[in-house]
């Protein structure tokens, strides 16, 4: 769940939707920022497409449709939902063709591209409540560098949680109810698991990345969003401690490979005792390892928590602008988001949502736990990797990183090489 290619497409039930009432939008005939006119009061045929919703989603999502198209007498919604291989491709291949759908399921890196060619609303200077009504952390991933405006509802949200093996701790000295939280305390920890286990177990089971350098305070991009800015003596800091810890033995040597199995499945298998993980980790952790699961606490990600993001665009060539964005206000207006996520593994990305006790309080269990955590978390994650740092260019900043801990280059000249590099992709 760390790109929005990989998010959640758990199976949910049938919801019956709620009255939307108070959605708080700006005058439909209005002009925009960019001069794009409404078209009048919420009425007449609009479409929205989602990704990969279909046979799973079917029945909450026509609840949804349904319900609008009553509260609005004389609208038509066409819901079209595309597979989940190739969407990105889909989505580009429509916007080319003139047929983008008037409301679209676009993660922030998914819309970035079209934002670029100017094919998306700037839903923020057509709805006056968009920033007072949802999380900051949903609607900054809408905003990007270069471009002014925010281009999305953010939908459903997740975050990351550390998740750690209470027994593993406890049998190597280290308290459950106190684990680390910060890289310094983690280190010292990991050396001392490694020193009583005898090197049988580790604590820690990944290398650093992006999200590591932003968490140091690293600028990870111009401010134009046009090249990667990370190649910093604080960026460097982090490479050089975790080379330390890699060299003492800290982390398990296979980590800087291609075919390392990830710190999750070694979570899993018991064989270290740290992971992280979204907020319903342990509820899926109990199918793969029903022992393990009642053995594992959580405390809150270290530093700045990441944000996961889906949401709802609207496309600037939409000839029924005013339903559009009642439609995307719809779908992700708090009681739809809350009905959806009480059925899935995802957080509703509304203040509103912040009273639901189904979120904010435990049911004393300790899967109860890491999803009050992680719901709390969302006040202030953020987005921690720029979205112009797609699969390709991490791999690339991946390989310079694995250079540097296992000592075949300096720090400072693996991230000057990963920086060139990665910029060159950008331009290609």
């Amino acid at each position: 769940m760390r790109t929005s290619s990989h998010w959640i497409r758990p199976a949910v039930a049938a919801v019956a939707a709620v009255t939307l009432a108070g959605c708080g939008l700006g005058d439909p005939n209005a002009t925009d920022d960019a001069g794009a006119v409404g078209g009048g009061g919420v009425k007449g045929k609009v479409s929205l497409q989602t990704w990969a919703l279909k046979p799973k989603f079917t029945a909450y999502m026509e609840g949804v449709i349904d319900a609008f198209e009553k509260e609005h007498p004389g609208v038509d919604v066409e819901w079209l939902d595309q597979p989940g291989d190739g969407y990105s491709e889909k989505v580009l291949s429509q916007a080319a063709g003139g047929s983008l759908p008037d409301v679209v399921n676009l993660p922030p890196d998914f819309a970035l591209p079209l934002v670029r060619q100017n094919m998306l609303l700037d839903v923020a200077g057509a709805d006056p409540k968009l920033d007072a009504d949802y999380v900051e952390g949903g609607t900054a991933a809408y905003r990007f560098a270069g471009h002014d405006g925010t281009y999305g509802y953010p939908w459903y949200l997740n975050t990351d949680v550390n998740y750690w093996n209470s027994t593993l701790l406890a049998r190597y000295g280290l308290d459950p109810k106190k684990p680390p939280a910060t890289l310094d305390e983690l280190i010292g920890a990991a050396r001392t698991v490694k020193e009583k286990s005898g090197g049988s177990v580790y604590l820690m089971s990944r290398k650093p990345g992006l999200m590591d350098f932003a968490n140091a305070g690293v600028k990870l991009m111009s401010d134009d969003g046009r090249t990667f800015t990370f190649n910093t003596p604080e960026a460097a800091a982090v490479l050089d401690t975790y080379r330390g810890a890699f060299k003492e033995g800290l982390l398990p040597k296979d980590v800087l490979t291609e075919t390392y199995a990830g710190n999750t499945k070694l979570f899993s298998s018991g064989t270290a005792a740290w992971t992280t993980a979204g907020g319903n980790y342990i509820t899926s952790l109990a199918t793969d390892n029903p022992s393990l699961a009642p053995k594992v606490v959580s405390s809150p990600a270290m530093g700045t928590p990441p944000l996961y993001v889906q949401g709802l665009s609207v496309s600037k060539a939409t000839k029924n602008r005013a339903t559009a964005l009642a439609l995307a206000r719809w779908v992700t207006n708090a009681e739809n988001q809350a009905a959806f996520a009480h059925l899935t593994s995802i957080f509703p990305s509304t203040k509103a949502s912040a009273s639901d006790a189904f979120f904010s309080k435990s049911d004393g269990t300790n899967a109860g736990d890491a999803k009050v955590t992680a719901f709390a978390s969302l006040a202030k994650a953020r987005m921690l990797e720029p979205v112009q740092a797609n699969e390709a260019v991490k791999t690339v900043i991946n390989q310079q990183i694995a250079l540097a801990l296992n000592g075949q280059a300096g720090s400072r000249e693996a991230l000057d090489t990963a920086v060139e590099r990665a910029n060159q992709m950008l331009q290609d």
